[in-house]
């Protein structure tokens, strides 16, 4: 049955859940919190940074009130659409919230049911217990505060005892999954050691704390102490770092795997000489119409790739196995491969085709220094058709590139350096490099893949073409 304030109470406290921030996705870590319970938050504030499959992203609260409680510490990794954050949006006004079930901790066997307090303190994340019909055993010193009866009831729930007030706050800290896995094992929670962020109890430390020591010792910290030491940091003769895979790094071996044992790769190459496009780079710097953006080789290949495509649009594709179609796109997000402390990513340009060489300069200067600082969105790497990697930024000659999921074209470019180049009938000494192009071949035929690498090469070799071709 539903009471007046159970309503007022669900009024009262707004949930918010996290969102899919990309396209599809279905989990991100949260990284860091920028509010604490008790803290006023606005509509549209950032109240924490969470790291998605493809980026770090900050999240924004849609109201205004006081924080409640955060659901999850930093470091968790939340499914989209749980429950991140409570937020009181009318404090002052009633009773305490009721938490969410999903994270209640299981009640005990029921026994008498005290008399219910007014009111609680609040407590920490993922520490609430849900009101219920569940009765709970009665203890001695029932006319203490509200407030101390308060506090006593959340240690006896999560497993502490009928303590006061004063050890009820001194509890553990550990997550309702972590209690119970506790619970199973037969753990007592106050006798294993933390090893997590801000001294909460993890999975791990439960485990550690279970396995059996060698020899029975009479006290529990000392037959705890000897197994928690190998959870803490490894030693400097450790002969191996076990690093979990999340985040962005999970995303780009789910992505390589999917994209190399689905679409067939065909990977061709040319050498060529760059001479006279690194003289243009050199013009182009010197340029007023080009003052306030970066001018590097990678502008002109980067054109150079648009060109060759308007030249062969079949090559702007990608397969919809579903269908069974061919989808031809009539524009092209360029992206480019970057790498970041967080892993690979490929932001991409929007509607680079239509863009002039200033304007693609620019806005390849704001691609490159956006992810360097970690803050490209997912909506930025959504939607590419082909891209680039340049890979003699490290000195190496080329590679066979794997192609970016949904994309059927992906542009290796090496280091450019000075060669013996036969030019005009004499070896010189020019600028040369290698340029890999990787295609699907299930909608690129090995004609198509070759016009397109021999047009790049082309305008590279003669950069006056971008005119001519254009």
């Amino acid at each position: 049955m539903t009471t007046m304030t159970d309503t007022s109470n669900a009024a009262r406290f707004r949930e918010f859940k996290m969102p899919d921030v990309g396209e599809g996705l279905t989990e991100a870590e949260i990284l860091k919190w920028f509010v604490q319970p008790g803290d006023t938050v606005t509509d549209g504030q950032v109240v924490c940074e969470v790291e998605t499959a493809k980026a770090a992203v900050e999240l924004p609260i849609p109201f205004d009130g006081v924080v409640h409680e955060l659901r999850f510490p930093e470091g968790t990794t939340v499914d989209v659409g749980q429950v991140i954050i409570a937020v009181d949006v009318a404090p002052g006004s009633g009773d305490d919230a009721p938490v969410d079930a999903s994270v209640a901790e299981p009640a005990p066997e029921p026994v008498v049911e005290p008399e219910e307090p007014k009111g609680r303190t609040p407590v920490l994340v993922g520490y609430g217990v849900a009101e219920s019909s569940t009765k709970r055993r009665a203890r001695k010193g029932t006319e203490a505060a509200p407030a101390a009866a308060s506090a006593a009831i959340q240690g006896e729930m999560n497993g502490h005892g009928t303590g006061h007030a004063a050890v009820a706050e001194a509890r553990p800290l550990a997550k309702p999954p972590v209690r119970k896995l506790a619970k199973d094992l037969g753990i007592d929670l106050a006798t294993v050691t933390p090893t997590g962020d801000g001294g909460i109890i993890t999975r791990e430390d439960v485990h550690a704390a279970a396995t059996p020591t060698p020899a029975p010792a009479p006290a529990p910290v000392q037959a705890t102490a000897p197994v928690a030491a190998p959870v803490a940091a490894p030693s400097v003769t450790a002969r191996e770092t076990r690093i979990p895979v999340k985040g962005v790094r999970k995303a780009i071996a789910q992505a390589m795997v999917g994209s190399a044992f689905t679409a067939p790769h065909v990977t061709e190459f040319v050498t060529v000489d760059v001479t006279r496009t690194m003289k243009l780079v050199a013009e182009l710097k010197e340029d007023k119409d080009m003052a306030g953006v970066r001018v590097n080789p990678l502008l002109i290949i980067a054109k150079a790739l648009l060109v060759a495509i308007k030249r062969n649009p079949e090559v702007n594709a990608a397969w919809d196995e579903a269908n069974q179609e061919i989808v031809q796109k009539h524009y092209v997000n360029l992206g480019i491969a970057a790498a970041t402390p967080r892993g690979l990513i490929v932001p991409n340009i929007k509607d680079a085709h239509d863009q002039t060489l200033p304007q693609l300069a620019a806005s390849l200067g704001e691609l490159v220094s956006t992810a360097r600082e970690g803050k490209t969105s997912p909506a930025a790497m959504a939607g590419g058709t082909v891209t680039i990697t340049n890979v003699g930024v490290f000195g190496v000659d080329t590679g066979t590139p794997i192609l970016n999921p949904g994309e059927s074209a992906i542009l290796a470019v090496g280091a450019i350096k000075l060669q013996p180049w036969v030019h005009k009938g004499k070896v010189k000494p020019r600028q040369v490099t290698t340029l890999a192009l990787s295609f699907d071949h299930r909608l690129v035929d090995g004609e198509l893949g070759s016009k397109v690498l021999a047009d790049i090469a082309a305008i590279l070799e003669q950069p006056k073409r971008l005119i001519t071709w254009a």
